[in-house]
């Protein structure tokens, strides 16, 4: 089981970069799947997390300017982001949080970020320049 995450990149404030994640052995019908950022001397946050039938939840800080989404098929995970501020800089992790575990979405990003419930990548990291 293997989460690898790409696409960050440095960009001017006002970017619009797109995170992607391949999932190995972490389908979306048995997991919810989402972002977490991390920046520098802070605490891991949620951001963004769907379901497999498209349900999404997001932190307040991001609604209207991040979009996540997923491709089951290919078993990847995406998160689009536009209008990028300073503060969204930080390393992204894609995070897999079981089902059995979470029972429900709102459950899945509450504890995404939390050691023995999420799984994580290795992140990607996103800077933002103003």
């Amino acid at each position: 089981e293997q989460l690898v995450e790409s696409g960050g990149d440095s960009v001017q404030a006002g970017g619009s970069p797109r995170l992607s994640c391949a999932g190995s052995g972490y389908s979306i019908n048995s997991y919810y799947l989402g972002w977490v950022p991390q920046g520098p001397g802070t605490q891991r946050e949620g951001v963004a997390i769907i379901d497999s039938d498209g349900t999404t939840k997001y932190a307040e800080s991001v609604k209207g300017r991040f979009t996540i989404s997923q491709n089951s098929a290919k078993n990847e995970l995406y998160l689009q982001m536009n209008n990028l501020k300073p503060e969204d800089s930080a390393m992204y992790y894609c995070a897999a949080v079981h089902r059995a575990i979470a029972m429900s979405i709102n459950r899945a990003f509450g504890v995404m970020t939390q050691e023995g419930f999420g799984n994580w990548g290795q992140g990607t990291q996103v800077t933002v320049s103003s």
